[in-house]
């Protein structure tokens, strides 16, 4: 049986159910329920690894701040009640063990967590304020349940993406670090023998790498340590991405046979981040010097004071 901790909490829901609509039939009608949020089991990446720290049978019960106040004793009166173990692994529902990841949570502080918002972002400045993994760790996971579909509407509207305005700002910022660290300082401070600039040069050029490939998938990056993984699972560019990532990673950059294929490696995955950025309409300008291309990409935003901002950041 598949015990990653996302399908180990879809069953505890499933068998723990009847008893807690028997206990707070109420409560249970105006919850919404799922796992969803930090930690790798919500993203489905958890592993035989994962287990050495917040992981087992869990789920998240949400409801609006102002009615989990109001039942927040008779819920954890019935969540005390449940079995302390399923299917032979201890269950994380108990205060002493939910390290604020699982368990009864308001609708407005599970999303404000992350956005810093109680409400959906309603213009450009709410959303340039999350950052793609904070995004990422609010609309991973799985809503087993939401009759009132309060949880889900809020899902919803931060899973719709970035506006455009916004995305243009984040690509054209990702541009000109891939320009800059990529194709411009790596292969200069690989000339001068200058290794340890190198594999900074790299490691900067790789994550931005991965994030565009993202961005343009209308999906937020998560956090580095998954975004490898989960690029693989993008309709495209996110195996090229991840491949060059794992490429400069394994390079003896002191060996011209390893590095200078990778930096060729580089340029082919720029042209194909410019070719995209052609064919998707964000540019019209030729050539794979992403340097300008990032410039043009923000030339292309309408919100005045948002394209004025330095190019360079996010």
């Amino acid at each position: 049986m598949n015990k990653t901790g996302l399908n180990l909490a879809r069953r505890l829901f499933t068998a723990v159910k009847p008893l807690l609509e028997e206990r707070i039939p109420h409560i249970m009608e105006r919850a919404a329920v799922g796992l969803v949020g930090e930690g790798s089991e919500c993203f489905g990446f958890d592993d035989e690894i994962s287990r050495d720290h917040d992981w087992g049978p869990a789920f998240c019960i949400w409801l609006p701040e102002a009615e989990l106040t109001a039942c927040s004793s008779r819920l954890e009166d019935a969540l005390e009640q449940l079995p302390k173990t399923f299917e032979g692994l201890p269950t994380r529902l108990s205060p002493e063990r939910r390290g604020g990841r699982v368990g009864p949570q308001s609708i407005e502080g599970f999303y404000s967590h992350f956005t810093g918002l109680k409400t959906p972002p309603r213009n450009w400045r709410d959303w340039r304020g999350i950052s793609e993994a904070a995004l990422a760790a609010c609309t991973n996971g799985e809503v087993f349940q939401d009759e009132t579909g309060i949880f889900s509407d809020h899902r919803a509207a931060l899973l719709n993406f970035y506006p455009e305005d916004v995305l243009r700002k984040k690509i054209a910022a990702r541009c000109m670090i891939m320009a800059q660290a990529g194709q411009y300082n790596l292969p200069r401070s690989l000339q001068r023998g200058e290794y340890g600039t190198v594999m900074l040069a790299a490691a900067r050029f790789a994550e931005a790498a991965l994030s565009i490939a993202f961005l343009l998938n209308r999906r937020p990056m998560p956090f580095y340590k998954w975004a490898c993984r989960a690029a693989r699972q993008l309709p495209r560019l996110g195996v090229e991405a991840a491949n060059l990532t794992e490429q400069l990673s394994g390079t003896r950059w002191s060996d011209p046979t390893e590095g200078i294929p990778a930096v060729n490696a580089i340029e082919a995955y720029c042209a194909s981040i410019a070719s995209t950025l052609r064919n998707e309409n964000f540019v019209s300008v030729p050539g794979d010097w992403l340097w300008t291309l990032g410039i043009s990409v923000q030339q292309g935003i309408r919100e005045p004071e948002l394209r004025c901002l330095d190019v360079m950041r996010d």
